[in-house]
């Protein structure tokens, strides 16, 4: 896995990354999907803004409280078919949707995918660590970039796709051909990603959840923070900009900032290398990730494509960072799967209340602008937990 390494062994370090990215690129359509479609929903649902925000809400709270799911996964059937159990949970859950109303089919349909989604996720850190661990910013941003990735095309092609099927459940229902896909490039890939000496019994993830480790709780806050912005970007900066004003053009826009993030998830780890304080990249991107929810909180209809590049750059390079500290202040891979389990069953329950918080708030309000100010200081004030991190530090 060096510069040095022959052809062959390039070639199948490539196409583990592949690997990493198809499988990433389905842990977020079933979740993005939905914002586009988000006026068909609540007329056909009859819901209120809050009712609307379950959708996001509940399949984010299931990626939270089944993350430990991925231990037992882990440990009982490896890290590939681990995997593939969260790609294959997810296609079902989503196909299932294709039944439509009542409500709580659909919400039902989404924790299940919160569910795969968890199991999934949780366990790529750990693959990194075991795999990748001498390029685990690149790699962290290759399969954040395919989360990323993912997420736009469901935000750009849902609506039309509901369109053209005449049906909202239909689009929904949709992209779990695109699971399936994934399901079976993961197991085509099984080879190049060489997991198997890993994945035993005996191997990652068989002990407890590091619930005494200051470094653990650290990154558990800049996990929940940063899926707290994220999901309320999926769920709300499209109603936010309808409601100023742009109509139809508010999903393109959305589109454009995720596609955005998915270059800055590439782009700013090969800025903010395997030898730099991550503390600095970090940083920035927080700032920057806080600049444009200000804007779009006190000047929605102003300068709007600055707001959403500074969302596109600074949240799409702060996402892949945040996943690699785990990696980066881990020992090896059991410990950082260890501490990505912690960090996504407590920092996803928390983060589940976001989306349903603007919802709230927005019925109460009446208008976007004091949630999206919240989401500004959320922000921010990941900068705390940040400067607290030790540098390639395991233990606090």
């Amino acid at each position: 896995m060096t510069s040095t390494a022959s052809p062959s062994a390039k070639q199948t370090l490539g196409l583990a990354g592949l690997a990493m990215f198809v499988g990433a690129a389905n842990l977020r359509p079933a979740i993005a999907a939905v914002s586009p479609l988000v006026d068909r929903i609540r007329a056909d649902l009859d819901l209120t803004a809050t009712g609307v925000a379950l959708l996001t809400t509940v399949p984010t709270l299931a990626m939270g409280l089944c993350a430990p799911l991925a231990t037992m996964a882990g440990r009982r059937l490896g890290l590939h078919r681990g995997v593939l159990l969260g790609l294959v949970v997810i296609a079902v859950a989503t196909a299932a949707r294709l039944v439509g109303g009542p409500t709580w089919l659909q919400l039902s349909c989404a924790a299940v995918v919160g569910a795969g989604i968890a199991i999934a996720q949780t366990l790529l850190p750990a693959i990194v660590k075991s795999r990748f661990a001498d390029r685990a910013s690149l790699t962290t941003g290759l399969y954040t970039a395919g989360l990323g990735a993912g997420g736009a095309v469901a935000a750009g092609v849902s609506a039309p796709l509901a369109d053209f099927l005449q049906s909202w459940p239909g689009a929904l229902a949709s992209w779990s051909v695109l699971a399936l896909a994934g399901a079976a490039a993961w197991t085509a890939f099984r080879r190049s990603l060489t997991l198997d000496r890993t994945a035993t019994p005996t191997g990652p993830l068989t002990t407890g959840l590091p619930w005494r480790s200051g470094v653990a709780w650290r990154v558990t806050a800049l996990s929940a923070a940063n899926s707290a912005l994220y999901y309320c970007e999926l769920a709300w900066v499209v109603p936010l900009l309808q409601e100023n004003g742009l109509g139809t053009g508010a999903g393109m826009l959305l589109t454009v900032m995720i596609g955005i993030q998915v270059v800055a998830m590439l782009a700013v780890p090969a800025v903010f290398g395997e030898r730099r304080d991550l503390r600095v990249g970090l940083t920035l991107t927080a700032a920057v990730t806080a600049l444009g929810f200000t804007g779009l909180a006190l000047a929605p209809g102003t300068v709007t494509w600055l707001w959403i590049l500074a969302l596109g750059i600074g949240h799409g390079g702060l996402f892949t960072l945040v996943l690699t500290v785990p990696v980066a202040v881990s020992r090896d891979a059991a410990e950082a799967g260890r501490i990505s389990a912690m960090a996504f069953f407590v920092g996803y329950v928390c983060a589940a209340l976001a989306p349903l918080l603007v919802g709230v708030l927005r019925d109460a309000t009446a208008d976007f602008r004091l949630a999206f100010v919240l989401l500004a200081a959320t922000a921010a004030l990941t900068i705390v937990p940040i400067t607290r991190l030790q540098k390639g530090a395991a233990r606090s």
